[in-house]
């Protein structure tokens, strides 16, 4: 029998039930994929981390309930978490390799932690029937970006995402698109919300790596650099998100929930 340490961690949040949960899974080696992923289908979350040292820190994976995702926002926070309270609480930095190139994650001393993600530019696109139909409501623009595989549908006010209420079955004929909508916010700089239910995910919590994109998008649109985000899901999440040239600097909290030992 082989076991394995496993931490589940709600990341964007400073008290657990809050933020988005994800499985994180230290290894020493890789495991076959096809463990991997029956690993992350066990777990049920919208995101299982898998990561194993290297000479410069460590290679980084992460697997939704039914594949494995090219960048993933809170469960490379929750990574780093682990890491900086379990494995090295000695260090304030690490450096992840990921499908998505070298991603760095600095924590602050105010218990925040700052991921380091590549930019990504959305620009105008034709929306698709399914996507209109399953929004029940015309946005004023919809996006997409050649750096992820993503919708933006742009709305006057955050009252509108709070309030959106998607016919998801319409969503998954967008595979392999997922759904971001967008507004400018009462209680943020602007909000969002995140529907992938081909994936397993029918809404994120919240999630880091939309922000790559949302972060340039309202810049342009407000004017600034710096902003707070809130993602309007039921569990609800908070971003302090900054752009800087061609990265996006997005930094949150995070709490351990549970720490267990998966037996196989």
């Amino acid at each position: 029998m082989q076991t394995l340490k496993l931490y589940q961690v709600d990341a964007f949040a400073s008290d657990v039930f809050r933020g988005n949960p994800a499985a994180v899974v230290p290894l020493d080696a890789w495991l076959p994929d096809a463990t991997l992923q029956n690993i992350a289908l066990e777990n049920n979350l919208s995101e299982t981390a898998f990561f194993v040292p290297t000479d410069a820190g460590y290679h980084l994976r992460w697997f939704t309930p039914t594949h494995e995702v090219p960048l993933c926002g809170h469960a490379t926070l929750a990574s780093a978490y682990v890491i900086f309270e379990h494995l090295q609480p000695e260090s304030s930095q690490v450096r992840f390799a990921s499908l998505s190139g070298p991603l760095g994650v600095q924590k602050r001393a105010d218990g925040f932690m700052v991921l380091d993600f590549p930019r990504i530019d959305p620009q105008p696109c034709n929306a698709p029937d399914a996507l209109l139909a399953g929004l029940g409501k015309a946005p004023q623009a919809v996006l997409k970006t050649a750096g992820d595989t993503n919708y933006y549908a742009i709305f006057e006010s955050e009252a509108e995402i709070a309030t959106l209420q998607p016919t998801l079955g319409q969503f998954e004929a967008l595979d392999p698109y997922g759904v971001v909508i967008t507004a400018p916010g009462d209680t943020a700089d602007f909000v969002s919300r995140y529907f992938v239910p081909w994936a397993g995910i029918p809404e994120d919590p919240v999630t880091g790596s939309i922000h790559c994109a949302l972060t340039p998008y309202w810049a342009v649109q407000l004017g600034k650099t710096n902003f707070a985000a809130k993602q309007l899901s039921q569990r609800g999440g908070e971003l302090h998100c900054e752009l800087q040239g061609d990265r996006v600097l997005i930094a949150g909290r995070a709490v351990q929930y549970m720490e267990g030992t998966i037996r196989f």
